[in-house]
């Protein structure tokens, strides 16, 4: 007898999923933004107006919702002038945070939101509140969104753009308690009202404000900003990292750890339960009809760069522990949806938990890319009422549970299922209780994304060792399914 069951209330929704959940980050770091998407007009690689044709296609595949830029702790130094106009006038700065290199502004306000049309996403701006002004921020959302005879919107058509853009998500600042300036909360809360009193709704272009929060568990900065800031606001940050380690100075091999990294990472990546639930409610007591959004817009795995790469290029592999833990996150966020409205991973390519990697013309899908295509079902579907009982993972004086899991209807009717399994050394039965269905007989489709090993990943010489392939290790018994599941693995179905 099995001690994973799941019982699904497919006639009982709970909350909206909303598709802002597996959005993106791109950051001016490393080769995100250089390389990674932008790589020139005069590149040999196909490209659209400097863009990469490949990473586009592949981002649309996994239907990208929202585009978060410029950063990350580069936003609190950027001064988006410097990257408007003609190339060869764009002012060229020393990205002090990353690497110490020459930041050259060839992708800018113009270029940035040339990508998110191409993608069809949301582009989300962060803007410059630790070394910025309000003037500065207040005249970059008039040069995007204003349409009539203004200073900004003449300098906008001078350089090439006559309408103005629409845009919905603006950050004011990032990380203020830290490299965005060291702040107090009680100080930031302050800049903030300042701030976004002046980030203004142009004709019919409603923005959507985000404020910046915590850091991990200083549940005092999200007490401050709520009792201050609050009823100016419609979302809230929330950064965490999922780290192997204790230690920022070695936080542990991507692809090179030992056995016990493993339990360690995913247990880590589950603590993102106990943080949305303790920020929210401290939210809750100052906005109890959720309103104001929890953004967790920097989320992902963070480990040692690879061996001979520049280490303020944050650049990492990306193996099926990779792929779970991003499994276990949506399933976190899909369990907070009615305050969790949008999360960004960190970051889109080329560094930390990327879903894609470029090597000069080469490009190569990770396991985690491929988590977020198995999920997309999940975008703006209705998340299910549903009970899962797992049996416990034990290892190295550590347990959590086996099996993570989420259902949703989307607009269709269809019922999607996720399922996270992350014992590596051992298979597991699930039985799957559908109730409230209108059907008696089940369509099913199903894939599975698994390893051999716990380090295995995707390289340019052997992109396809970590792939999704159909999955068929399940019986059915009138709306009763059972399932057996592969050691770590993601298990994805669709029921109709």
């Amino acid at each position: 007898m099995t001690t994973n069951h799941l019982i699904i209330n497919g006639d009982q929704t709970v909350s909206h999923i909303d598709r802002q959940i597996y959005g993106h980050f791109s950051e001016h770091l490393g080769r995100c933004i250089y390389e990674g998407i932008w790589v020139g007009e005069d590149s040999p690689i196909e490209n659209t107006k400097g863009i990469r044709n490949d990473v586009v296609k592949a981002l649309k595949e996994i239907k990208i919702p929202g585009l978060r830029w410029p950063g990350g702790c580069f936003a609190d130094e950027y001064h988006w002038k410097d990257g408007i106009g003609p190339n060869e006038n764009r002012k060229r700065m020393i990205n002090t945070h990353w690497g110490g290199v020459v930041e050259n502004n060839h992708f800018g306000t113009h270029e940035f939101m040339l990508l998110c049309e191409l993608l069809e996403c949301e582009p989300i701006i962060c803007g410059n509140v630790g070394s910025g002004t309000v003037q500065e921020m207040s005249e970059w959302v008039e040069y995007m969104t204003f349409e009539g005879v203004s200073p900004m919107a003449e300098l906008r058509a001078e350089n090439g753009r006559e309408n103005p853009w629409k845009l919905k998500y603006f950050g004011v600042g990032n990380e203020n308690w830290g490299c965005g300036g060291n702040m107090r909360p009680e100080y930031y809360a302050d800049l903030y009202r300042r701030f976004q009193t002046y980030v203004r709704n142009y004709g019919d272009n409603k923005i959507f404000k985000i404020a910046c929060g915590p850091n991990v568990d200083d549940y005092r900065w999200t007490e401050v900003l709520m009792r201050e800031a609050h009823q100016y606001m419609d979302g809230l940050s929330l950064h965490y990292y999922t780290l192997p380690s204790e230690s920022w100075a070695e936080k542990g091999s991507a692809t090179a750890f030992p056995e016990n990294e493993w339990i360690k990472t995913l247990k880590k990546a589950q603590r993102m339960d106990e943080l949305i639930t303790r920020h929210s409610a401290i939210m809750d007591q100052y906005d109890p009809n959720k309103r104001v959004s929890l953004i967790v817009d920097e989320w992902g795995t963070w480990y040692d760069v690879e061996p001979g790469t520049n280490p303020g290029f944050l650049y990492q592999q990306n193996t099926i522990r990779d792929a779970l833990v991003a499994a276990l996150s949506f399933n976190i966020f899909h369990d907070h949806s009615d305050r969790v409205r949008m999360a960004n991973i960190a970051q889109m390519i080329n560094v930390l938990q990327a879903v894609i990697l470029t090597e000069g013309e080469k490009i190569l899908l990770t396991p985690t890319y491929h988590v977020f295509n198995m999920y997309k079902v999940h975008q703006d579907a209705e998340l299910l009422q549903f009970n899962l009982e797992s049996e416990t993972f034990e290892e190295h004086g550590l347990s959590m549970k086996a099996v993570s899991a989420t259902a949703s209807r989307d607009a269709a009717g269809k019922i999607n299922i996720s399922l996270a399994h992350v014992n590596p050394a051992k298979s597991t039965k699930v039985t799957i209780d559908l109730r409230g269905l209108k059907q008696d007989k089940l369509n099913i489709t199903a894939t599975e994304l698994t390893a051999d090993v716990m380090d295995a990943h995707n390289t340019f010489d052997a992109p396809d060792q970590v792939v999704p392939t159909a999955y068929s290790n399940y019986t059915v018994n009138g709306t009763e399914l059972t399932l057996t599941l592969s050691p770590m693995s993601v298990t994805a179905l669709t029921i109709e």
